[in-house]
């Protein structure tokens, strides 16, 4: 029976991918290799195979045998040739990439549309799925017009979320019956961008910039003049150039009482664990399905969430992926007044411990 079924999935495989360019990288064309587990990493950038390789080298993030297929949208804006090539070049025998089409446009990525069939196939070859941080998601797609949003990658956009509701569903279709219901231990992880595009994929909406909605400031003089918790990016580089000046800033994360961070990530510790942020917009409305796992110090940014009824299914606001918070760097500043340090330093012995916690916990989550 089990033979039956890998057979029919391979000749879905085949019919469906079969149309892709000769060039494209199609690994899931011929059915993946049996045996073998996969997990999904959404826009596989040479940075983001670079970020998942470091961590599962370095037995941060661990995967045993399982490998990564990076997947993306024929008409994203990103070259990834360079991604073929650096896959190719640097012999990365367990990573692997696949291209898919179609038409995807603002009207059909919450329904059935040219992607159902492939979203299906590449849930049920794999255990899960990673949605990496990246430029802001265009407001039309929740129902505002743009008034802050600096959209540069449209389609990334639109393949993303359209895979996320496929996965999660969403009120804009209540009928949708979301992947998961056949996999409700299925893993989906999401950093920065990432939970945002989860929020909105099931139905939120987002502030299009924390500085203006929030504070009621829009001067980047003016916003670094915040309490520091209250800065979610570094606003000093658009008051002066200097090479040593980080784009990031590092701020405490308040968690919620006996909830995921403690009861399952299992961080009792009482210090509140710096993390780092790089980021203007944030949750709004947040969908029903969620909870809310940790915030900004003074509540005011939601930095995590969880889903209520798939357990493995979370995103944080802040970037705990980035290779620099796990060995020493280049020393930066923040501000003209900064001493340089790097990002390992910057978080201390207690973030680092709260960062490998938070990996395990990944770890475990991906079945």
């Amino acid at each position: 029976m089990r033979m039956n079924k890998f057979a029919i999935l391979f000749l879905l495989i085949l019919s469906l991918f079969v149309h892709l360019p000769a060039a494209a990288q199609d690994y899931f064309k011929n059915g993946g290799e049996p045996g073998k587990t996969y997990l999904l990493m959404a826009h596989p950038t040479v940075e983001n195979i670079k970020t998942m390789k470091y961590l599962i080298d370095n037995n941060i993030l661990f995967v045993g045998e399982t490998e990564i297929v990076g997947i993306y949208y024929s008409f994203e804006n990103y070259n990834y040739n360079q991604s073929i090539e650096y896959i190719r070049d640097n012999e990365l025998s367990r990573f692997h990439l696949q291209h898919l089409t179609g038409m995807l446009r603002p009207d059909n990525i919450f329904t059935e549309n040219d992607f159902s069939s492939n979203f299906e196939i590449l849930f049920q070859q794999t255990l899960g799925i990673f949605f990496m941080g990246g430029s802001d998601i265009q407001p039309e797609l929740y129902g505002e017009e743009n008034q802050y949003a600096v959209v540069t990658d449209p389609y990334r956009h639109l393949f993303e979320l359209s895979l996320l509701f496929h996965l999660l569903g969403g009120p804009q279709n209540p009928e949708f019956v979301p992947l998961l219901e056949s996999n409700p231990k299925y893993f989906i992880a999401g950093f920065c961008l990432g939970m945002q595009s989860m929020n909105v994929a099931t139905g939120g909406s987002l502030i299009q910039d924390i500085p203006s909605e929030i504070y009621e400031i829009d001067d980047p003089a003016e916003i670094v003049q915040l309490d520091n918790n209250k800065i979610h990016r570094n606003y000093w580089q658009e008051i002066f150039e200097n090479d040593q000046l980080m784009t990031t800033n590092f701020h405490p994360l308040q968690l919620a009482e006996n909830g995921f961070f403690k009861n399952d990530v299992k961080w009792r510790s009482t210090v509140s664990p710096p993390v780092l942020s790089s980021h203007h917009q944030a949750i709004e409305n947040l969908n029903d399905c969620w909870e809310i796992t940790a915030w900004s110090m003074d509540k005011k940014v939601i930095e995590g969430i969880r889903h209520k009824k798939y357990p493995n299914v979370f995103g944080v606001q802040f970037h705990p992926e980035v290779t620099a918070l796990f060995e020493p760097g280049d020393a930066l500043i923040f501000s003209p007044s900064d001493q340089p340090r790097t990002y390992f330093d910057r978080i201390g012995e207690e973030g680092a411990k709260f960062h490998k916690r938070l990996w395990r916990y990944i770890s475990k989550s991906i079945q």
